[in-house]
């Protein structure tokens, strides 16, 4: 067998590492700088959240006091829901868009009540009103010509209409957005908010009813948030949302309207080494300290 000449065998090898870096690209990765410092510009700011690792679509609506379903639609994400790292989510609704879930309409105690028009009476109410007659008026005046002839023209005259002004409502607002509420559960305060626990735990027994602390719509049931276990989310108003934790059983389901002192729920220990309701008020997505809207025990 003949032996090539290095003259000959050098300029083959630099073929063959010259062959060998076009036709291996996937050795090593490939990163793109003719693009750096110009990447196509995402929105970000107030309004949108981005992705981070472990977070599902449900605890980012938890924190953002939305309900999950908005979210996904401003996002257009369908279900299951899956959300990536890095993904830029609007978390805040479209310029001309509103939540899904709106504020229950709640009466207030305070009444303003107007006088009749053009003048300064008492205000009148709807056991008050007038109930007017067209019998004509008896006078005792004695009959004249000239008296004859006024009462047939106030006669031909149309009646007078009295106008009469309905009392108006005025809602009365507290802190809480004009919200009425009410304890979710009757057992002991055995945890109190801060900034870690985001609100407060309730003692009880297994089974023990958890019930709706305000008017509102429910957004979210299930286990999908770590550290909540069986949980149930309620939105009140577009400020206002609730959480219950660790129930042994849920008794509402999404998109349910529920009232102020309803049972959602049974009082259990899942996610949690006792049995305890965790009880969370979210204002417009912040953790907030329940015993500013909860009435004094």
């Amino acid at each position: 067998m003949k032996t090539l000449s290095p003259a000959i065998l050098l300029p083959v090898a630099l073929i063959a590492v010259a062959l060998a870096g076009c036709v291996s690209p996937t050795l090593a990765p490939v990163v793109d700088h003719s693009t750096t410092g110009h990447a196509a510009p995402q929105a970000s700011g107030p309004g949108y959240h981005t992705v981070m690792k472990g977070e599902t679509l449900y605890g980012i609506a938890l924190e953002n006091g939305q309900d999950y379903r908005d979210i996904a639609s401003w996002n257009y994400i369908t279900d299951p829901y899956i959300i990536s790292i890095g993904q830029v989510l609007r978390v805040q609704p479209p310029e001309g868009a509103t939540a899904a879930t709106t504020a229950p309409v709640i009466a207030g105690t305070g009444v303003e009540q107007r006088p009749l028009e053009g003048g300064a009476s008492p205000p009148l109410t709807a056991a008050d009103t007038p109930t007017f007659k067209h019998a004509p008026r008896v006078n005792k005046e004695p009959y004249s010509d000239a008296l004859y002839a006024s009462m047939q023209k106030s006669a031909k005259a149309p009646a007078p209409t009295a106008t009469i002004t309905a009392p108006a409502v005025v809602v009365t607002a507290p802190a809480s957005g004009a919200l009425l509420w009410a304890w979710p559960a009757n057992g002991k305060v055995v945890g109190n908010y801060s900034a870690e626990s985001k609100g407060m735990d309730i003692a009880g027994k297994a089974g023990d009813s958890v019930l709706a602390a305000a008017d509102g719509k429910v957004v979210y049931t299930g286990n999908g948030l770590r550290g909540y276990g069986n949980l149930v989310i309620v939105k009140h108003s577009s400020n206002f949302l609730t959480a219950y934790a660790h129930n042994q059983k849920i008794l509402v389901k999404e998109q349910q309207e529920v009232k102020r002192g309803q049972k959602i729920a049974e009082m259990g220990k899942t996610d949690s080494a006792t049995v305890k309701l965790h009880f969370e008020v979210r204002r417009n997505g912040e953790p907030v300290e329940p015993l500013n809207y909860l009435p004094k025990k």
